[in-house]
């Protein structure tokens, strides 16, 4: 039933990148140009998942799988790689990277397994050994959203030494970084107030990790929140938001938290 399924898709997608009767839109679309919906697909399924309604999690998996085979079939009508190949690969990985499952290797615990899928990739790339935490880091930052990324930055360098010796100092290093952000909003370029803007947000995720904290969590629920609480201000309004005064707005902002419970 799996392979049928994935052929039914694989000869979808080929029809509609087809230049005899395909869409238009579809023949239109580069490897680049999909670059937002892979990143929008792969986001909705992470919200699927959060509400934990499996029917979401089904559609949103569907549509991420989607942007895989299209891309894999835009690729193909370029002749650089078919699914098939990308399939292979992966399945060549999985194996290579698991020799405790499918070789010969004793393993059993999982940071030891972990250390040695980062062995197996080192000798992959032709280092020797483990690669230098830098190039780890740098890795990492290529990899995900900016906030989540520097979340798991943070925690790989605190693990090879690069921590406080406890929360106080952390407070303090968030303290001077709002400081130094203040300063230069007040006195120096917009370079300059991004730069010491990151620094602050950077040191606020240390707060996280010591805490156990998840900032991206914690930042989504926010939103989340906002937009609860706007919806709201507009069931309480009887106007447009952008006709009401900045005190009347937090008028209805307080009887939204009101009766939301909050």
């Amino acid at each position: 039933m799996t392979n049928r399924a994935i052929a039914e898709l694989v000869a979808i997608v080929a029809r509609l990148r087809s230049p005899v009767g395909g869409c238009a839109w579809d023949l239109a679309q580069t490897q680049e140009s999909l670059i937002p919906y892979v990143i929008e697909e792969a986001y909705e399924v992470v919200d699927a998942i959060q509400t934990g309604n499996a029917q979401a999690i089904c559609e949103e998996l569907g549509d991420l799988l989607l942007q895989v085979v299209l891309q894999a079939q835009v690729a193909s009508d370029r002749g650089d790689f078919d699914l098939e190949q990308v399939a292979a690969g992966i399945s060549a990985k999985l194996i290579r990277r698991h020799p405790h499952v499918f070789g010969n290797l004793e393993l059993t615990d999982p940071e030891q397994i972990a250390q040695n899928w980062q062995k197996i990739k080192a000798v992959e790339r032709g280092e020797e050994g483990m690669p230098k935490l830098s190039k780890q880091l740098a890795k990492d930052l290529r990899s995900g959203p900016a906030l989540a990324t520097a979340t798991k930055i943070s925690i790989k360098a605190a693990a090879q030494g690069f921590e406080w010796q406890n929360l106080d100092q952390v407070w303090q290093k968030v303290i001077e970084e709002l400081g130094e952000l203040q300063q230069a909003i007040a006195t120096e370029s917009q370079a300059r107030q991004e730069s010491e803007l990151g620094d602050l947000l950077f040191a606020l995720i240390q707060i996280a990790r010591w805490q156990g904290l998840d900032p991206a969590r914690a930042l989504y629920g926010t939103s989340q929140r906002f937009i609860q609480r706007l919806e709201k201000v507009e069931e309480l309004g009887d106007r447009p938001l952008n006709t009401y005064t900045l005190s009347e707005l937090e008028q209805l902002w307080q009887q939204a938290k009101q009766q939301l419970g909050e």
